[in-house]
């Protein structure tokens, strides 16, 4: 019984752009993140955060939203990992999610936590959610384009092993590395003020039409759809740039909401 339920569960899930199982950078990516924010909120920030998550970082809660995937009295946000935009449209033009995608939800999220007025588990919970949602916009094939759920029906052979190009972007070119959460941080974190100034002057619209713009390079692939070393050479650039940026616009959003 416990096993059909998980077989229901699991297509009931599949919905929209991208499968509900490969929702995400992956808990390296998203940590990574959350660290280098961690690392450049304010000294205000820092003690609100302190105050709504308690002793946890943001690190620590960055992958809480794909934790609590199988809880449904979350399935609303289902739809908020992605958006999709075919090529040639905009944000603006694109049909949109009837629940909302990534950029609707961090437009609202930080809307509502600059205005206050959220008991203390629901500001919580629209925290986590930001921190998550800001790592999942900034990987390309999270702005889809209408077509094949986000990547996840391109299948290609990772090293021999059969899956498909959004589980590559979302986890297997990190793994594959081997760095902690940490040392993958440290490695990319590495920016000028004045990037620092650039990167965190972009808007949500701005972050999501990159992706689009970069998911043109993760297509990049192979008749045959065998991928290894040479497509990681060629890519993991992009995705160190992708982590590092994430990082630095959710300090930089963090910061602005406790200002």
């Amino acid at each position: 019984m416990v096993k059909i339920y998980s077989v229901f569960l699991s297509l009931f899930l599949v919905t929209g752009n991208v499968a509900h199982k490969e929702y995400r950078w992956g808990q390296i990516g998203h940590r990574a993140i959350g660290h280098i924010a961690d690392g450049m909120l304010t000294k205000k920030a820092r003690k609100n955060v302190r105050r709504v998550l308690g002793n946890e970082t943001l690190a620590e809660v960055s992958t809480w939203m794909d934790e609590v995937r199988s809880d449904r009295s979350f399935d609303y946000a289902v739809t908020w990992h992605y958006a999709t935009i075919p090529d040639g449209e905009t944000y603006e033009t694109a049909e949109k999610q009837r629940n909302g995608d990534v950029i609707w939800a961090i437009e609202t999220i930080i809307s509502e936590l600059k205005a206050g007025d959220l008991s203390p588990a629901n500001e919580a919970i629209k925290l986590k959610f930001l921190v998550h949602l800001v790592g999942d916009i900034h990987q390309p094939l999270h702005v889809g384009n209408g077509t094949d759920r986000g990547g996840n029906d391109v299948k290609v052979q990772w090293f021999g092993t059969n899956t498909n190009i959004h589980s590559v972007w979302d986890t297997r070119m990190i793994d594959g590395k081997q760095y902690s959460y940490t040392e993958f941080a440290k490695r990319v974190n590495h920016a000028t003020k004045t990037e620092i100034k650039e990167l965190q002057a972009a808007t949500v619209r701005d972050w999501a039409m990159e992706s689009m713009k970069y998911r043109n390079q993760a297509y990049n692939l192979p008749e045959n759809g065998r991928i290894s070393y040479r497509y990681s050479y060629e890519n993991f650039s992009l995705v160190e740039q992708r982590i590092k940026e994430a990082g630095i616009r959710l300090a930089g959003v963090i910061n602005d909401i406790y200002k």
